[in-house]
């Protein structure tokens, strides 16, 4: 039906949707009709190509095959004309005066397709509708809106009747003392791993037996992290 090249590969792959064929069969299939002569086989390098042996089909006359390009010549005509006119519908044109006519219903009768690219380039607002969001997906998500408000009031609410609110005073009293046990850390901790680095300079064995025959535990050990500013 093709008469085209196929590898054993494609003929396995069409057969094996339709027909549920395994690859073994199709290659042994294959291998035996072009013993039999029924099919022709061409090597290259690691591959088989099979295609239909073309002396056994029948030749066309000069008249068929004039027919044929004939007829390619009007279909290649009439696919150009379809996609032109495809184009002018997405760009707008055919609401236009004086824009190529649309093309006309398949059962003929003089009336016009009823093709949606029309709608869409007369009305560019049609594009917009489609995207945005229906009617139920709208109150869906006004009602996921409704609980969030809800529950954020609750929120507010709970935080306005508390009694134990923290005043500024006291908030900045305690970011300055964060401020200043970091600052601590931070300057006591290089001093330690400066004098340890000098210490390991002249120190014959490595520095995690260092660690274990002084004692030393590190802030890694017990998973403590510095701070963020």
């Amino acid at each position: 039906e093709q008469n085209r090249p196929y590898s054993a590969q494609d003929a396995f792959g069409n057969l094996q949707r339709e027909h549920g064929l395994g690859k073994a069969a199709v290659v042994k299939a294959l291998e035996q009709l072009a013993q039999q002569g029924r099919i022709r086989e061409k090597v290259y390098g690691k591959q088989k190509i099979y295609f239909a042996d073309q002396e056994q089909l029948p030749a066309a006359s000069d008249a068929e095959l004039r027919g044929l390009d004939a007829e390619i010549a009007a279909r290649s005509a009439q696919l150009q004309a379809l996609q032109q006119s495809c184009r002018q519908m997405e760009a707008g044109e055919c609401a236009r005066p004086g824009s190529p006519e649309p093309p006309r219903h398949p059962r003929g009768r003089g009336q016009l397709c009823p093709a949606r690219p029309v709608i869409g380039a007369t009305f560019p607002e049609l594009k917009d509708l489609n995207s945005s969001m229906t009617t139920s997906e709208i109150a869906r998500e006004i009602e996921a809106l409704r609980k969030d408000c809800t529950s954020c009031t609750e929120k507010l609410e709970r935080i306005k009747s508390a009694t134990n609110h923290v005043t500024p005073e006291e908030k900045e009293k305690v970011c300055r003392e964060q401020q200043l046990y970091r600052r601590e850390w931070r300057r006591r901790k290089r001093m330690a791993t400066e004098l340890m680095d000098a210490i390991l300079e002249g120190y014959p064995k490595s520095k995690k037996e260092f660690f274990e025959e002084v004692g030393i535990e590190t802030d890694e050990d017990h998973g403590a992290v510095l701070p963020a500013t």
